[in-house]
Formats: C-alpha cells, sequence, structure tokens
C-alpha cells in the first residue's frame, strides 16, 4: 500500500445532482492555464529543491510490448537510485527514489523481486489501455495483480460511459473495481484526451471519486492528447470540490506530455496553488512521465556543476 497518514477515500453514494452541477468556464480555464509557464521561475537551490521533489514523484514506467525481464529489472534498479549518487550526495539527499515503478501485470512478480518493499509497484489494469476487454475479466485482471504483489492498480475507465453520459454506470464500474482493489491504492485513468470536453473531465473526475478512487489521472499515455495544464486545473478543482463534500483527499497523476524539468515545475506551481503543500507529496501527487526524470538529472548535474551532460552520463539502470 501506499504509505500516508491519510484516510483512504471511502467514497460517496451516487448522487446524479452533484454530475449535473458540474460546470466549466472554458475560457476561463484556458486564461488561467496560459499564465502559468511565463510566471514560474525558480533558480539555483530553489529550482534543485523542486526538481528533486518532481523525482520524488514520479512512476517510473514501462509499458512495452517487448518488455522483459531484464528490462524491469534495470527500471527497477533507475527507480531505487534514479540520479547518479555522487549529485544526490551534493544536494543532500543520498537516499531518494522515485514515488513507484509501474508495469504490466505480467511483469509485477518480477517488478516486486527487484524494489523489494522499498517503493509501491503499480500495475495498468483492466484492459489497458483501451479498457474494452470483459468486464469479469477486467476485474479478475485486478485480482491478479494485487494477488502478485501490486500495491497500486492504474485501472481505466469505459470512455463510452463518459460520451453516452450514462454516469450510474460508470460509477457503478469504479465502485467495483475499485473494490477488487482491496487495500492496493486504486488510480482512474480519464484519458481525458478522448473525453470530449472539459465538463466531460470534470463529471467524470467527480464520478470516480464518488466511487472510491484514491487518485485521478489523466491519460494512458498512449492517446494523441495526453495531460494538457487545462485539463489538469479541471481535475484538480475537481479534487478541492470533493474534499469539501467529503473530506477525503485524493491524488492527482497528470500522465503523457510531461517531458521537461520547466514544465514538471509548473505543474508542481499549479498543484500548491489550487490543492495546497500536503498534495506535493507522493501519496497525492505523481508523475506519469519517465522521460522527465532524464531531463531532470541533467538539470542537477548543471546545477552542482555547472556544465549540462550527455545523456550516457545518467544511465537507464
Amino acid at each position: 500500500m501506499t504509505a500516508t497518514d491519510l484516510p483512504r477515500n471511502a467514497g460517496l453514494p451516487f448522487d446524479p445532482a452533484v454530475v449535473a452541477e458540474v460546470r466549466v468556464n472554458t475560457s476561463a480555464v484556458e486564461r488561467r492555464a496560459a499564465t502559468l509557464p511565463a510566471r514560474r521561475s525558480l533558480k539555483k537551490d530553489h529550482q534543485a529543491a523542486w526538481l528533486a521533489r518532481a523525482v520524488s514523484m514520479i512512476d517510473l514506467t514501462t509499458l512495452s510490448g517487448d518488455d522483459t525481464p531484464g528490462r524491469v529489472r534495470r527500471l527497477c534498479a533507475k527507480a531505487l537510485q534514479p540520479v547518479r549518487p555522487d549529485l544526490l550526495d551534493a544536494i543532500g539527499l543520498p537516499d531518494l527514489t522515485t514515488g513507484a515503478v509501474c508495469v504490466y501485470h505480467e511483469m509485477v512478480p518480477t517488478a516486486v523481486d527487484a524494489v523489494q518493499g522499498r517503493i509501491p509497484v503499480a500495475a495498468v489494469s483492466t484492459g489497458f489501455p483501451a479498457g474494452l476487454s470483459p468486464f469479469h475479466l477486467r476485474l479478475r485482471e485486478i485480482e491478479e495483480s494485487v494477488a502478485a504483489g501490486a500495491t497500486e492498480i492504474d485501472i481505466v475507465i469505459s470512455r463510452r460511459h463518459v460520451l453516452t453520459g450514462d454516469w450510474q454506470a460508470l460509477y457503478d464500474e469504479t465502485a467495483q473495481m475499485r473494490a477488487a482493489c482491496g487495500t492496493a491504492h486504486m488510480k482512474a485513468i480519464l484519458a481525458t484526451g478522448e473525453l470530449g470536453t472539459l465538463k466531460n473531465v470534470a463529471r467524470a473526475s467527480m464520478v470516480t471519486m464518488m466511487a472510491g478512487s484514491d487518485f485521478i489521472k489523466t491519460s494512458t499515455g498512449k492517446e494523441s492528447v495526453n495531460a494538457t495544464l487545462p485539463v489538469s486545473l479541471i481535475m484538480m478543482r475537481a479534487i478541492r470540490s470533493f474534499e469539501a463534500m467529503s473530506g477525503f483527499k485524493v491524488g492527482y497523476k497528470p500522465a503523457g506530455g510531461v517531458s521537461k524539468s520547466k514544465d514538471a515545475i509548473t505543474y508542481l506551481a499549479l498543484l500548491k496553488e489550487e490543492l495546497g503543500d500536503r498534495w506535493l507529496r507522493p501519496d497525492l501527487f505523481r508523475f506519469g512521465a519517465s522521460s522527465l526524470l532524464g531531463d531532470i538529472e541533467r538539470q542537477l548535474e548543471h546545477h552542482v556543476t555547472g556544465r549540462y551532460s550527455a545523456g550516457h552520463r545518467h544511465p537507464a539502470g
């Protein structure tokens, strides 16, 4: 289970009135999001501290058809030692790790063995990435991943329920998936790039949290449009509204489209402004962006040495 001192989201009974009341001012959201990158500037020690925090919140991921046990073991080695030891010693964080590793079900036992309980192992499940396999098989996949040692499950919702406005069906399916997760924390992937409108994103966020999701996540990383700032703003404000209704804090995970250090800092700044400092911890925020780590490493080397480095100086594992 994810290390946290917070009570787990127990969800709420489905209330169609809550969903119907969701409103989104798209132009205002886009204006707010457009101002963020231009007015966020961190330098020197402050920048290094934020980048180190970003590393601690990365779900280091491999989700390829040619994944092998060797590749997964290298990924886990990188997650446990994400930045060269000399650089971590220089910034005073010798024990820094990523937030978790994320793999397909087949690779869960390999990852569990490799990390030895030091960080969580997350499994993508429920017919990832499309979520269109028979529902009983999606539930069984969750149960088998948990039995194999995964302590976090990234499920994918049925997009058709959002696109047809069948919110009760979305709630019921998500609640059953949450029950199948048992003690494992569940991240609900909304595939926001395929939901059509920001209002749909906001409503899907609210329904999946009502159904007990521990995190809401933008994307599988396989869509043509993944995490964006407007979508992140919508989902963060849905989290804030849900906390006001229920008292439960729900985590957020932007996935795909965040590959540069400056982008990571922008997302963290938005998170801090919208949800507050408590969300700046791995139990309430993750980046689903493995390529981000390489750029952060280069920035940290520049901070320590004054020089940028080539990629081969930061091996994958």
